[in-house]
């Protein structure tokens, strides 16, 4: 329980008045180091950091399952390849990519 101020010393006024000094000097110290711009700048850039991070996790995460479904597309149980799934996928790209040849050329004559 707290002491009236009737009952208490000046010595222990004055322990009390150091005390509350104290404990607001590091209070201050602690806002002025949450306040100071290279702590904005640093807290920024770790969310930033944790965001890409987060982002790049989901990316992964969605480019493994879609090269799983391509995969079980091309590649049986056993993991034979699917060759009435194989032959006309590299049929069309052989013929895109010979498309795009012939159309590089016609553009550089």
């Amino acid at each position: 329980m707290a002491e009236t101020s009737d009952t208490r010393t000046p010595a222990q006024i004055e322990a009390d008045i150091r005390r509350r000094r104290e404990v607001l000097a590091e209070t201050l110290d602690e806002i002025g180091v949450r306040v100071h711009p290279k702590t904005i700048v640093g807290d920024a850039k770790a969310k930033v950091v944790s965001n890409i991070d987060h982002t790049l996790g989901r990316a992964y995460v969605q480019a493994n399952r879609v090269v799983s479904d391509v995969r079980a597309k091309f590649v049986d149980d056993e993991g034979a390849p699917r060759l009435e799934r194989v032959i006309p996928a590299a049929l069309l790209v052989v013929g895109v990519v010979g498309l795009l040849a012939v159309g590089t050329r016609r553009r550089k004559r």
